[in-house]
């Protein structure tokens, strides 16, 4: 795709990223409308807030976001999808208690407030495509919509550095997840058929091409909600920094697991704590594997990459133990088939989706036979999504911008 059709496109409401019919009432003529995407992630899970590395793309799922100023200090919020509105004020941005969804918003304002932003009311409405639930980072694209509409609309003038830091501190200590920069980078720095191999110490990055000839990415649902994704993610966090406590007693030059070895682990931690060894064990070899993956995309070796995914899996259900039942059964019943090249759990864990890499001829076999399978074994519905990578988040619409018809 032309780079430059996207870009023109990202200043109408018309061109490749079409504003969703439902959103079209909330947009007024000093409206601004941001575009931000879910993600998904092929290999390199848990190792952001460990200072590791990722290998994230943006996906062709967004959530849209529109603002409009008001001339006071309260803000009103809609949640189209769900037809439910909160409202609070700029001087009192009390927490929602009967609904999540306000959190993901008020975070960022907080965040531009206490970065000196010169922020005053305003209305907006959020709408997304992302399938809630399913790990494909719906919380961090609402944040990072709402970032760049309010960088917009107040011309407050942050990078998108600035943005993704915002967004993810908002999601850290308003909503209280203690998730690493992955996913709010993969939203705004997302680039068309690329996958970005982030540093998520140093937060160097680079677009490495994604061959997609003759393959699909297909995410399964599981339909079980992730409902212990947040308490245990701040757990897993809290285990991997006690091992590297350990280490830095005996090596005090090690900050992170991103700077441990298998050696050091053997010899600091696996005779005191068997659990904390293996979580540690876990995201040392996930680091090792994803940059030996990159060169797997390098080589135009998919084959290889995809066995990566498959030995991810492993050690996110075996060694993290972020994994469940119905993303155990859905890897271990596409292992053996020749179509799919590679399969693991993706985000969180504790539910949500698999990803896979399957032959695109094959895709409609597979999902019915699978579906059936999981019905008989898990009682449970099973769901299916084809993900495209795509471009990061874009604003659709400035303020003074002449509403399309």
């Amino acid at each position: 795709m032309n780079k430059d059709v996207i870009q023109t496109a990202a200043d109408t409401l018309t061109g490749h990223y079409a504003t969703p019919f439902g959103l079209k009432k909330y947009i007024h003529e000093n409206s601004v409308v941001s575009r931000s995407p879910g993600r998904i992630n092929l290999i390199g899970e848990h190792t952001d807030y460990n200072n590791g590395f990722v290998l994230p793309a943006a996906i062709d799922k967004a959530a849209y976001f529109v603002i409009t100023p008001r001339f006071d200090n309260e803000i009103h919020l809609h949640a189209v999808d769900l037809n439910e509105e909160y409202v609070t004020s700029i001087d009192n941005l009390k927490k929602s208690t009967h609904a999540s969804w306000p959190l993901y918003i008020l975070g960022v304002i907080e965040q531009f407030l206490l970065a000196g932003a010169p922020l005053t009311g305003f209305d907006a409405a959020l709408t997304a495509d992302i399938p809630i639930g399913a790990g494909l980072s719906s919380s961090a694209a609402v944040e990072c919509a709402v970032a760049l509409a309010l960088n917009e609309l107040f011309g407050t003038g942050y990078d998108k550095f600035m943005l993704v830091k915002l967004s993810q501190k908002a999601e850290n200590e308003y909503v209280g997840v203690q998730c690493g920069i992955m996913d709010q980078f993969a939203s705004m720095f997302g680039k068309y058929n690329h996958v970005i191999r982030l540093d998520c110490r140093s937060l160097d990055y680079e677009y490495l091409p994604f061959d997609m000839e003759g393959i699909k990415i297909l995410l399964l649902d599981t339909n079980v909600e992730h409902s212990l994704g947040s308490s245990e993610y701040n757990v897993r966090r809290r285990q991997c920094e006690t091992g590297v406590a350990w280490i830095q007693r005996q090596v005090p030059e090690v900050k992170s697991l991103r700077d441990a070895s298998i050696e050091m682990l053997d010899k600091y931690i696996l005779h005191d704590d068997v659990l904390i060894y293996q979580r540690c064990k876990y995201v040392v070899e996930e680091n090792n594997r994803l940059l030996a993956a990159c060169k797997d995309l390098e080589n135009s070796n998919i084959p290889a990459f995809g066995k990566k995914m498959f030995e991810t899996h492993y050690g996110l259900s075996k060694l993290y133990e972020v994994s469940c039942p119905e993303l155990d059964f859905l890897v271990a019943h596409v292992q053996d088939n020749p179509a799919v090249l590679g399969a693991r759990m993706m985000g969180g864990g504790f539910g949500g989706c698999t990803i896979n890499l399957v032959k695109e001829e094959a895709i409609e076999c597979l999902v019915e036979q699978t579906s059936l399978a999981y019905k008989k074994s898990m009682g449970k519905e099973l769901k299916a999504h084809i993900a495209k990578i795509e471009t990061g988040s874009n604003i659709l619409k400035r303020a003074g911008a002449k509403i399309d018809a």
